[in-house]
């Protein structure tokens, strides 16, 4: 079968350019940097009240955190000590519970500013004097920068706030028309391959053989999730309500018109087996949506980029997982939470691949993320 460039590892994104690794990490670094503080930067952060509810952070901690952790795994060799006292009891978000965050003593906006620029600038002087082989950390925390971009901006559609002007439109592509696309299956390696940049829970790459299935050439839209919920009276999803012209939407601080061609987003995964049970079909395996991914002609829309997109598959090890030194990236959400796929439209292009394994519990809504279906008989 034919393979695309969906199945692309993570280091190709950095190729192309005319620069060297090094100087493109960089530069990375210094944009994904940019990008965060984009993100709230027209926010008045020291007046903003941000609720204690559990998909949140206090602004001020996640922009510390971002700095602390690219800090810690980046510029601390031999357990050296953090530029900014009281950084590990603060800001370490294995060791600080969530509800504490909101209570913490702070330092001042301007020396957490400060930290933030240090952190960096200390990191791009270690950079320029790290060999090839040891760039793994600066990726990693380039990686856990943009994460945490993406977790910023659904803290912003949470809490009803405005998107930041400076970024690219944050609205999902459309979808095409719907139409079953069928795979015979086989065998295929699951998985990342040894070489390059890899996270710890996609290593391992193992042969799994998938069973003929027919996948739906698109992710379901919000008309087709408006006729759900019209038709079965399921509660109305997260950010949704009615009025006397119809379906409203809120996007970030603004209600608008639902867009029935666009994807259903901000979907849990009981929402989406709900509504796979009125459709009678049913979701992908993560297996089905990596092999639908990697084998696609060119049939399948928005794989990349669209909405994260549910599977049916809990969160588990590979075999012969071995967990990376950030250990709390994959090891302690094993079994409880549950594999997303394909990265949305707030995901930068570096983490949209394959691959990837994103994971939440189910009961998350608040993710940019929708789901595909499949015919409960393969063809």
């Amino acid at each position: 079968m034919h393979t695309t460039g969906l199945a692309e590892p993570i280091d190709s994104l950095y190729e192309g350019d005319g620069l060297n690794e090094g100087e493109r990490l960089a530069r990375a670094l210094r944009e994904s940097r940019a990008r965060t503080l984009a993100i709230y930067g027209h926010l008045d952060l020291g007046a903003l009240e941000v609720p204690c509810i559990p998909i949140v952070n206090p602004p001020l901690w996640e922009l510390a955190h971002i700095a602390w952790f690219q800090e810690l795994w980046c510029n601390r060799q031999a357990a050296a000590a953090s530029i900014l006292p009281r950084a590990d009891s603060l800001f370490n978000s294995s060791t600080v519970p969530h509800d504490s965050r909101w209570t913490l003593d702070y330092p001042s906006m301007q020396a957490i500013a400060s930290y933030m620029n240090d952190t960096l600038d200390a990191t791009l002087g270690s950079l320029a004097a790290a060999p090839d082989e040891s760039r793994y950390f600066f990726r990693l925390a380039l990686l856990h920068e943009d994460m945490h971009g993406e977790a910023l901006l659904m803290t912003l559609q949470t809490l009803g706030l405005p998107a930041p002007a400076a970024l690219d439109d944050l609205s999902p592509p459309m979808c095409g028309p719907p139409r079953d696309i069928f795979f015979e299956g086989g065998e295929f390696m699951q998985g990342s391959e040894p070489g390059g940049f890899t996270f710890d829970n996609e290593r391992g790459a193992h042969r799994v053989t998938v069973a003929p299935f027919s996948i739906f050439s698109s992710t379901v839209t919000q008309g087709e999730y408006a006729h759900f919920i019209d038709d079965t009276k399921h509660a109305a999803p997260r950010y949704w309500k009615k009025d006397a012209a119809g379906w409203l939407s809120r996007r970030f601080d603004r209600w608008v018109p639902i867009d029935r061609a666009a994807p259903m987003v901000h979907v849990s995964l009981e929402e989406a087996r709900a509504f796979c049970a009125w459709a009678r079909r049913r979701l992908p395996t993560e297996s089905e949506w990596e092999f639908a991914a990697r084998h696609d002609r060119g049939e399948l829309n928005d794989m990349l980029g669209g909405v994260w997109e549910w599977t049916s598959s809990p969160f588990a090890p590979y075999p012969g997982f071995e967990a990376d030194p950030y250990r709390d990236y994959s090891e302690p959400w094993f079994h409880s939470h549950y594999v997303l796929r394909g990265g949305s439209f707030a995901t930068v292009p570096r983490l949209r691949y394959a691959r990837y394994r994103n994971f939440y519990l189910p009961g998350r809504g608040d993710v940019f993320a929708g789901f595909r279906t499949c015919s409960l008989e393969p063809r």
